[in-house]
């Protein structure tokens, strides 16, 4: 493996989708929205009314995305981690962001209620981090903030640090 994988977690409305965009263009990584995958492919079990989602098929996600995963190169975005295979990844990120930003973050996305409060307290107890830390060696698995436009910037930087490391270190 030429380049490393890299997976961006954490609660919806942290800002994966773009650091992975922009970390994927910067770094000539592929970028994989493990959402868009699945509605693309239709990679779903069901539809959970009280969320008003679908229900991913995690099985079939681990399938499609095999072989690039074996390849190495790619950046992986989505909200849970702990059913890709800890083999997949170089180094994991999980983003943390304020709740009151992360309040009006979900809110402008329509969330109301049940989901935008069981998001809200998702964030407050660690929940995702946790996932990452159960899922993978801790060694691999970094908090960034994600607040203000100067964190992205922070974020996008530091792991472009890392990423030339690791490719240095592995080539």
């Amino acid at each position: 493996m030429r380049r490393p994988n890299v997976l961006i977690t954490g609660t919806p409305g942290v800002g994966k989708t773009t650091l992975g965009k922009e970390l994927a263009s910067r770094a000539g990584l592929s970028y994989v929205n493990v959402g868009d995958l699945a509605r693309e492919g239709e990679l779903y079990e069901g539809f959970d009314e009280e969320y008003d989602c679908p229900i991913l098929d995690e099985d079939r996600v681990v399938d499609e995305l095999e072989d690039r995963m074996s390849e190495g190169g790619v950046i992986v975005d989505y909200h849970g981690c702990d059913f890709f295979p800890e083999r997949w990844f170089h180094i994991v990120f999980v983003l943390r962001t304020e709740n009151s930003c992360l309040y009006d973050r979900l809110e402008s996305r329509g969330y109301t209620g049940k989901k935008l409060q069981d998001n809200l307290q998702c964030e407050i107890f660690q929940t995702l981090y946790e996932e990452a830390v159960l899922s993978y060696k801790k060694e691999i698995v970094h908090q960034l903030p994600s607040n203000t436009p100067e964190d992205l910037e922070r974020n996008l930087d530091q792991i472009m640090q890392w990423i030339e490391q690791w490719m240095k270190d592995n080539n």
